[in-house]
């Protein structure tokens, strides 16, 4: 009789808290990350998600300048630039590796250049999603 009483709260307990984006499973609770959601994608997650990623690259290709004193085809380094899209939908650089400073700089440009997006979330609350980027000049 305790047993079904524990079961059943535990059931009424689960249901009540109940987030999007959070499953719990005997006694593992797992938190689903929903990616951020660039201006004007749409669809289900998957489609949001394939939307991102082609309107990022997108982004990147049509932003993209090379620094004064760069040629296409004069130089062949990476720049790989680690960020996040924050909590309020907006990009902040956390770290820049590789290149010249000018190749670095001009990488930070473009990711800083992305639009307002909505955040992505975890748990049903906003949250900043990590992102790295590689540039090959």
């Amino acid at each position: 009789m305790k047993a079904i009483f524990f079961t059943l709260f535990l059931t009424i307990c689960s249901i009540s808290y109940a987030q999007e984006g959070i499953t719990v499973s005997g006694n593992s609770i797992s938190i689903t990350e929903i990616p951020p959601i660039w201006p004007g994608c749409t669809g289900n997650a998957i489609e949001k998600k394939a939307c991102f990623k082609k309107e990022l690259v997108n982004h990147v290709i049509s932003n993209f300048q090379f620094p004064e004193g760069y040629k296409k085809g004069s130089v062949k380094e990476k720049v790989i630039v680690d960020f996040v899209i924050n909590e309020e939908g907006k990009p902040q650089i956390l770290a820049v590796k590789g290149g010249t400073k000018m190749l670095q700089e001009e990488a930070k440009r473009n990711i800083l250049a992305i639009p307002q997006m909505t955040p992505g979330q975890a748990g049903g609350s906003p949250r900043a999603i990590k992102y790295s980027m590689p540039f090959t000049f």
